[in-house]
């Protein structure tokens, strides 16, 4: 195949925004993919036979994609925000975040918590969030600031709330109410193993959801996480990136030579420089050195749903619950107690989860014959950490869907099992995913979503934090230092460090 300037290995979104910029400043860039496809996990998929439904099956919303990369790729992408931020239910009615009615909202944080005072200290800290966001966010496409000028850049408060100290200390000295407590620490555990109270990996989780594109709001991909995919797929095309799938990565050497299998045998290929997005423990194998295997903790369960479940609440439309990230069972001292139980060893009695329902924002992902007849529904369990299904995965799996059904249903008006449409073949679209799933279907070590624990977006020395040991091998995945989640920013600083920016 001869000599390449670069050679991408994986081709995840990062590994595409990578592969965009290289061949669009000229570069010779080659694009290894061991699926018949690329996007990695930002895909979409008919998950059910018979049911024509583009779910995005892995990741499903987008945050940290900064506009820049859409803008300098050219790509042809529609993200859309979500009106409703949130609802959560409490007895016989519940929270709602409404983006675009202030006084409704406010007329929510009374009804649930009985004053004045929570929706103030909401206000207040998601206004010292939003400065956070627009203050933090352009510093992810530069190089590595040092922990000195991010903290001059936020303040001294947001340093000592959000940085500093753990953010469930934070939470508690802001917040009296133990349901909106539990709000504001979800985004610090989704994916993340840790107790808000005494591990600052939860501060880094909650920054990294909370700064997206300068504004901090998950966004709804029009055409499902697969139209991102296929417009990155598509810019590094036009930028003249080759791309081969079906090509399984077996070795990368320091020297930039890549060996890799496809149907018809073996091959290598020499690069300039290898671009790997790729987890840091399959890197590790791939250079035949020792693996540290991570351990990721979350449970995604994909629905598509006949109808939208009746609520407790009849003040509010389920429409408008449910095309928010709708909240189960995730009160401050309901997480403690999931985390406590999953730390033993057991899977949590009332799993903490949240749903969203992505055919309500985007109706496009479902067929025409289905439009208006079923709604998609996506949930995300927290606390489940990949030692609770190592034992016996099946087993364990439907213990966690069962108790998982269990909690949705107690904050319902009526089971969900309920509205669950049936594929052809009579069988309810439901699918549920583990760490030990992912590691399994996914090639994802220990379920990781983030590959690894996040780091913090600063560091002592000022580098693009792509760098590994190896002058030619860099990453531009999740694990680069910044990153996370649907984003883009490893593959673009990958890229701009190779070109010297």
């Amino acid at each position: 195949m001869g000599a390449y300037d670069v050679i991408v290995a994986g081709g995840g979104h990062n590994g595409l925004v990578a592969a965009a910029y290289l061949a669009r400043a000229g570069r010779r860039v080659l694009v290894l993919e061991r699926y018949g496809h690329v996007g990695g996990l930002a895909v979409s998929t008919r998950a059910f036979p018979g049911v024509d439904v583009r779910l995005s099956r892995y990741s499903y919303l987008v945050s940290l994609l900064p506009r820049e990369i859409v803008r300098d790729l050219g790509l042809d992408l529609e993200l859309r925000r979500r009106r409703h931020a949130s609802y959560t239910p409490r007895g016989g009615t519940g929270l709602l975040v409404d983006n675009e009615d202030a006084a409704r909202t406010a007329a929510s944080f009374r009804a649930v918590t009985g004053g004045e005072a929570d929706h103030e200290a909401w206000r207040d800290f998601y206004g010292m969030t939003a400065r956070v966001a627009r203050a933090l966010a352009p510093t992810l496409l530069e190089p590595l600031r040092a922990p000195a000028e991010i903290e001059r850049l936020v303040g001294a408060q947001a340093w000592r709330d959000l940085f500093a100290r753990p953010i469930g200390e934070t939470v508690d000295e802001r917040f009296a109410d133990d349901t909106v407590r539990g709000v504001v620490l979800t985004d610090a555990l989704i994916g993340t193993f840790a107790d808000p109270a005494t591990d600052l990996s939860a501060n880094r989780c909650f920054l990294y959801h909370v700064i997206g594109d300068g504004t901090g709001d998950w966004n709804v991909p029009v055409g499902g996480m697969g139209a991102v995919s296929g417009a990155l797929e598509a810019a590094a095309r036009r930028a003249g990136a080759e791309i081969r799938t079906g090509a399984e990565i077996v070795g990368i050497s320091p020297s930039g030579e890549v060996a890799f299998v496809t149907e018809d045998g073996e091959h290598t290929v020499n690069g300039g420089h290898v671009l790997v997005n790729l987890p840091p423990a399959v890197l590790d194998r791939l250079m035949g050195r020792p693996a540290e295997v991570p351990e990721g903790a979350q449970l995604k369960v994909n629905m598509v749903l006949s109808r939208l479940p009746r609520l407790k609440d009849a003040q509010v439309d389920p429409r408008a619950a449910f095309s928010g990230t709708f909240h189960i069972n995730e009160g401050r001292d309901q997480l403690a107690g999931a985390y406590a139980q999953a730390a033993r060893g057991e899977i949590p009695e009332l799993p903490p989860a949240e749903v969203y329902c992505h055919s309500l924002t985007d109706p496009s992902i479902l067929g025409p014959e289905l439009r208006g007849r079923a709604e998609t529904m996506t949930l995300f369990g927290l606390h489940m950490p990949a030692r609770l299904f190592r034992k016996n995965p099946d087993q364990a799996r439907k213990q966690a869907l069962e108790a998982t059904f269990a909690s949705v249903n107690a904050v319902l008006a009526e089971p969900l099992e309920d509205c669950l449409l049936k594929a052809p073949d009579g069988t309810p679209c439901v699918e549920a995913k583990t760490p030990v799933d992912l590691e399994k279907d996914a090639g994802l070590p220990g379920g990781h979503i983030f590959h690894a624990d996040l780091s913090w977006p600063y560091a002592e020395q000022g580098r693009w934090g792509v760098e590994t040991e190896h002058e030619r091998v860099l990453v531009c995945g999740a694990s680069a230092r910044r990153g996370g989640g649907v984003s883009g920013i490893g593959g673009h600083n990958a890229a701009m460090a190779l070109l010297g920016r």
